[in-house]
């Protein structure tokens, strides 16, 4: 039986030939769409509910993602203010085949406001003090 890791990954998918870029590896800016993606459900997770992206920063692309990689974007939220919260999303890639290690490819921290339905900004709720 399979072991499964312990952590869970926001999102994770398959990347196809329509991604490529002239390199024949993974077009940067669908990296970058995942991302956003994946940071945005981290957010919601963190107790904001409708988010818009404000900032993106420290973005490394470490090494490329080729078609079919499998590929993990893994979320931890590293601040929470008043109406913002900033999400940190390492990205991982790995071959479709069984036991094949992930590899570090991208990582970023990713900044959110949260917003009414008008796009202001609004507090964040918190959960009550006990």
């Amino acid at each position: 039986m399979p072991v499964r890791e312990s952590r869970q990954p926001a999102i994770r998918v398959s990347l196809l030939p329509r991604d490529t870029n002239a390199h024949g590896t993974i077009f940067g800016g669908a990296i970058l769409s995942y991302l956003d993606q994946a940071g945005a459900i981290e957010a919601r997770l963190g107790g904001a509910e409708r988010v818009v992206t404000v900032a993106m920063e420290r973005v490394v692309f470490h090494a490329p993602v080729r078609v079919g990689d499998l590929v993990s974007f893994y979320c931890d939220v590293v601040r929470v203010g008043t109406s913002s919260i900033a999400v940190k999303v390492v990205v991982e890639a790995a071959p479709p085949v069984h036991g094949a290690a992930p590899r570090r490819v991208t990582e970023a921290e990713i900044t959110f406001v949260n917003v009414d339905a008008a796009g202001r900004p609004v507090p964040i709720p918190r959960p009550a003090q006990v």
